[in-house]
């Protein structure tokens, strides 16, 4: 229980730790950590759909394991977990049914000099005819189209080396957004690609036709952005795309720490929200199989399901981290579902941990463990394999 007295001493920002005890678990609360704590690496700012910032893994990681241990992401999404863990030296794994995540991944635990993203760039030609897709025009300037095109016909045709891999990554990240830094007219978020009829409506609400893009230009400049806190060299990890039930890829008793955020019911349709990104990269969208539960006893089973298999991958003595977030307006406990979804299994629940922002005293607090506050908060099932 070495964490548990650890997370109840926690006072790194002036305040004690709340704990609340309830007749499953007991609930802490504070402000462990902080997106004004430090700014994370630029390397995480890549966009994916409900991810959690990097001082979530962080603080896990610190207090859970040592350089050399195992962390493990088993819904890894952009990568968050695993990335944070190489910068601490942890060994990696790292597990999305998504094939997209890896892309988002890989490319960031070995990162090539900007001169060779420059040169390669150069490298890859325009191609003279494209066929130009009317849905994507509304999206695109014809003349930005046939720079995104042709980069993605040269990494469809050949085998990627590491700089044509941080490419396509940083590609992905610039094809949609609400700004002139992204290859599109304005739209919504990069983690959120609309269709193109509602992007239709967008441009005739907003009276604006897609303008030309420097493509180039902007993946260079992002590529600044995401290395100007220096590089990242590590063959330290391993990554595979298959449901959480079947990662035949791990050993028994392998992981450390288990560190992850999974699906929330239906409340992100990932598919649909990353069409456009699995045309550019050429992966069938309607082949990925991302679990969506529109039934609470749906969502449990297939939580249980992955526990089953936390069971046979994590150490005894390892802890799985499982952070479940708030969802229909609070009227949703997952934690409460969690619980009970790890029973029979050798997994002791240690408690819920309450990140609140901006929390700053005790009388701030009431209201959070039943989301009656309107606070910025993560919800973290604490667990240990006994």
């Amino acid at each position: 229980m070495q964490i548990i007295e650890t997370v109840k001493k926690f006072a790194k920002f002036g305040t004690d730790t709340l704990v609340e005890e309830q007749e499953e678990f007991d609930y802490y609360i504070n402000e462990f950590w902080t997106a004004k704590q430090r700014q994370a690496n630029h390397l995480h700012e890549i966009s994916y759909r409900a991810c959690f910032k990097p001082q979530l893994p962080e603080f896990f990681i610190d207090n859970l394991t040592k350089p050399g241990d195992t962390v493990y992401d088993p819904f890894m999404g952009r990568g968050t977990t695993p990335l944070q863990a190489v910068m601490m030296d942890r060994r990696v794994i790292g597990n999305d049914v998504n094939p997209l995540c890896e892309y988002l991944i890989k490319p960031r635990m070995n990162t090539p000099a900007l001169s060779d993203i420059q040169e390669r760039l150069e490298e890859i030609p325009l191609l003279k005819n494209v066929k130009m897709d009317n849905d994507l025009l509304v999206f695109f300037h014809p003349e930005t189209l046939k720079r995104i095109i042709s980069l993605r016909e040269w990494f469809l045709d050949k085998k990627l080396d590491q700089i044509d891999e941080w490419i396509r990554m940083v590609v992905l990240n610039r094809l949609t957004g609400h700004s002139p830094g992204f290859f599109s007219v304005y739209t919504m978020p990069p983690n959120q690609a609309v269709s193109a009829d509602s992007q239709r409506k967008i441009n005739k609400k907003r009276n604006q036709t897609p303008e030309p893009r420097n493509v180039d230009k902007l993946i260079i400049k992002k590529s600044k952005i995401l290395l100007s806190d220096g590089s990242v060299k590590t063959d330290n990890f391993r990554f595979g795309s298959s449901p959480v039930n079947e990662t035949n890829f791990i050993d028994d008793n392998e992981v450390d720490l288990i560190v992850t955020s999974p699906p929330f019911l239906d409340v992100v349709d990932y598919k649909t929200d990353n069409w456009l990104r699995c045309w550019f990269a050429g992966i069938d969208a309607e082949k990925i199989n991302i679990s969506k539960h529109k039934s609470l006893s749906d969502w449990q089973n297939f939580i249980h399901e992955a526990f089953v298999e936390f069971e046979r991958v994590v150490k005894k003595g390892g802890h799985v981290a499982f952070e479940v977030g708030e969802v229909r307006n609070g009227k949703v406990k997952l934690e409460k579902l969690v619980a009970e979804s790890i029973k029979g299994l050798r997994f002791d629940l240690l408690g819920v941990i309450i990140n609140a922002q901006k929390f700053t005293k005790t009388s701030n607090c009431w209201g959070i463990i039943n989301n009656s506050k309107g606070t910025n908060t993560n919800r973290i099932v604490l667990c240990k394999k006994v």
